[in-house]
């Protein structure tokens, strides 16, 4: 058996976030998009039709059984990241899986414990993670340019006005923490180094019984706090600030694909001196793939690692208690 010099990717689903990976794997000398799957052959049919895909699946059980696959994306509504994930890699396909990666604990280590006992890789598809702008503030982080850092703020939002969207239905996990809240909370994580210690949620609900706003304070063990926000209900927003004592860090599209003018990462000192620092651009979505297939070719361990996933999904759970009793909820509690 030659070994692999090329992952074959199949789409698991026709979701609309597939035409930002599409470009990102045909970019990448060690990926190839073969195949996607739908409910429906027709459905896969016109869509592998749209995007010159190889092979189209009317299931996505036949893509999996199909053996013409490595790896898979799921960009499955939310609620059905676990079962899938779990079923792909039984079938011996590693599996990059969207962002949030479960909706509750007991899935996120089912579809672990499925990687593990298949020996294949399994993670969570934070595109941001990946992308040099949000490296280079760790690095900054980490080296104590800021000194010692006491808040982290960061937010996204924008407009939702279709009342169908599925980012809306309870029982799907609809709801703006799950969908762009959870963006600041893993950034927020990735700067503090760690979960924090006890969360306060707040929310507000629109028609459908889901948060169409939550804010949430984050409060770590070493004092430092967190604040992060999002919403449906109002225009399209995103932004990062971290603080520390030396002076603060401003990322001004942390979370997004570029439309207008260039993404800037800022340094604003304790003079109130600005410094631009140098952000490599690179597609926003490319560093998830490159690093699946960094992980599968070569076997090195994913980035974004299923210990901090777990604590993603964990931390969301808390402040959604939180927001649910009106107090603060200790995340140790959530199991």
């Amino acid at each position: 058996e030659y070994p692999m010099t090329k992952v074959r990717w199949g789409l698991l689903s026709t979701a609309n976030i597939n035409k930002r990976l599409i470009p990102a794997i045909r970019a990448s000398a060690r990926g190839e998009l073969v195949a996607v799957a739908s409910r429906r052959q027709s459905s896969a049919d016109a869509y592998a039709a749209e995007w010159d895909i190889p092979r189209a699946f009317g299931s996505y059980g036949a893509m999996l059984n199909s053996g013409e696959v490595d790896a898979v994306y799921i960009g499955l509504p939310n609620h059905l990241h676990a079962d899938w994930t779990v079923r792909a890699l039984e079938h011996g396909v590693h599996v990059l899986c969207e962002k949030p990666f479960a909706l509750t604990l007991a899935d996120v280590d089912r579809m672990a414990d499925a990687a593990r006992d298949n020996g294949r890789v399994l993670a969570e598809a934070f595109m941001y993670r990946h992308h040099p702008q949000t490296k280079a503030a760790g690095e900054w982080v980490r080296a104590g340019r800021l000194g010692r850092v006491s808040l982290f703020r960061g937010t996204f939002s924008f407009t939702l006005t279709d009342p169908r969207n599925v980012r809306l239905i309870p029982e799907w996990g609809g709801g703006s923490l799950w969908d762009i809240g959870v963006y600041p909370l893993s950034f927020a994580q990735y700067v503090m180094g760690g979960p924090p210690e006890w969360v306060f949620g707040d929310q507000r609900r629109g028609g459908a019984g889901v948060d169409v706003a939550f804010s949430g304070t984050l409060h770590y063990a070493d004092g430092g706090m967190a604040q992060i926000s999002s919403a449906f209900d109002v225009p399209w927003y995103t932004h990062v600030d971290v603080l520390g004592e030396r002076g603060r860090l401003e990322l001004n599209r942390p979370f997004t694909g570029l439309v207008a003018g260039e993404r800037r990462l800022t340094f604003v000192d304790a003079h109130d001196n600005v410094e631009e620092i140098p952000v490599e651009e690179q597609e926003l979505y490319s560093g998830e793939v490159e690093d699946m297939h960094d992980a599968i070719l070569d076997g090195r361990p994913p980035y974004l690692g299923l210990d901090e996933t777990r604590h993603h999904v964990r931390t969301v759970l808390a402040l959604y208690e939180s927001a649910r009793r009106g107090e603060r909820v200790y995340v140790e509690e959530i199991s």
